[in-house]
């Protein structure tokens, strides 16, 4: 799929997260919204079901989420019907717990730890999956990198086209948002592969678009 990325982002610059959605879901093609179901992840998915309710649902369950997002995460997708295909590592988790455990981010096994449990099975999904547009929750306050983003991208013409509708919002927008439509939080979350939530983990700095 080919867009006009510039003009994408000053077309979408300012217009409320629905009205991005809608022009993503708009271009055609196949679209997939990626989720963890960590925090206001619930809004991303909304706006996702709003304008396609069978959208394809990618979630990389690394098995190690709390037992909350577990639940959460159930609750969602009975409460949504949502289209969900799960993507696990090859590793089970208490195999790797027994070799590696879970290394500190400034061990040298971190990498290879954030490899196995994220960058491996999303490279995968994506390969299955095959979407022509990726829709992602993304904001720009929530690390420095993503402070760089635009709306749209894509790495080169062809390539899936990266949609990031709330970019722009702040926590306060998704509370707001949560708030307006009645929907579930659930802020205990553990993501083994960046420990600091100002952290990147790979996903989004080496899978651009």
């Amino acid at each position: 799929m080919n867009v006009d990325i510039e003009n994408a982002n000053q077309e979408l610059a300012g217009k409320h997260p629905q009205e991005i959605v809608n022009w993503a879901v708009g271009l055609g093609g196949k679209p997939i919204v990626t989720t963890n179901f960590g925090p206001y992840e619930a809004v991303i998915l909304h706006l996702a079901v709003q304008a396609k309710p069978d959208i394809d649902v990618v979630w990389i369950d690394s098995g190690y989420a709390t037992r909350k997002t577990y639940l959460f995460a159930e609750k969602l997708i009975t409460d949504y019907n949502l289209n969900l295909t799960v993507f696990n590592p090859l590793m089970s988790a208490a195999r790797r717990d027994a070799l590696m455990g879970i290394p500190d981010v400034d061990d040298p096994q971190h990498e290879e730890f954030t490899n196995q449990v994220k960058l491996e099975p999303f490279g995968r999904a994506m390969r299955e999956m095959a979407p022509d547009v990726w829709l992602t929750a993304v904001r720009r306050d929530q690390t420095a990198f993503r402070q760089g983003m635009n709306i749209v991208s894509q790495d080169k013409p062809g390539a899936v086209v990266k949609v990031a509708p709330v970019l722009e919002w702040t926590a306060d927008d998704m509370d707001t948002y949560l708030a307006e439509h009645g929907l579930p939080n659930e802020t205990n979350y553990y993501d083994p592969t960046k420990v600091l939530g100002n952290r990147e983990c790979g996903l989004h700095n080496r899978f651009t678009a």
